[in-house]
């Protein structure tokens, strides 16, 4: 079993950087697991924007769904980043898939996996409630898909500010102080 890392936190948290950090940790090459659609301008600023971020050392695989499909696909030496959750889970709700049975199959192939795993998620239960259905509906799924996959990781980490705290550490280890 490979370790599996979860890395939650707010928009602009610095997960993101946080988690790049720790999986070329792990390897001096490392595949970034990209989850994003570039629906409009916007979006595709965004995905440019990590993009010019991460060097050579860098492979890219997009899949926007079929995560478990991705980390099957890519297993082997080399860690991978996905990031990040919260942008899957959305791609699934707005496609109508069954996101529960995705997720539980996400669940079941952490451990499977060979090579180390590093994932981003946006904690997002923290604020106010959503005014609509399908915002209540996503905010309530994170929150049941983070808990999965935290519950599954060796290690979780919060990152607010750029500063990151160690909330599960692996077995072994005592908590951060």
């Amino acid at each position: 079993m490979a370790k599996s890392i979860l890395i939650t936190g707010g928009a602009r948290s610095g997960k993101s950087s946080l988690a790049e950090r720790m999986t070329l940790g792990l390897h001096p090459t490392a595949t970034y697991i990209a989850t994003a659609q570039a629906f409009d301008a916007e979006m595709a600023e965004r995905i440019a924007h990590h993009q010019a971020r991460r060097g050579p050392e860098w492979t890219t695989h997009a899949e926007p769904r079929d995560l478990v499909g991705a980390l099957e696909a890519t297993d082997g030496t080399r860690p991978r980043l996905v990031d990040c959750l919260t942008v899957w889970l959305s791609n699934l709700l707005l496609a109508g898939e069954d996101w529960q049975g995705a997720a539980e199959r996400l669940v079941a192939a952490l451990p499977r996996q060979a090579a180390p795993v590093v994932l981003v998620t946006n904690e997002v239960g923290a604020g106010i409630v959503p005014e609509n259905r399908l915002a209540r509906e996503f905010r309530d799924a994170a929150g049941f898909l983070n808990q999965a996959v935290a519950g599954v990781s060796d290690e979780v980490w919060l990152c607010v500010s750029g500063c990151p705290v160690r909330l599960k550490p692996p077995q072994g280890e005592g908590p951060t102080p």
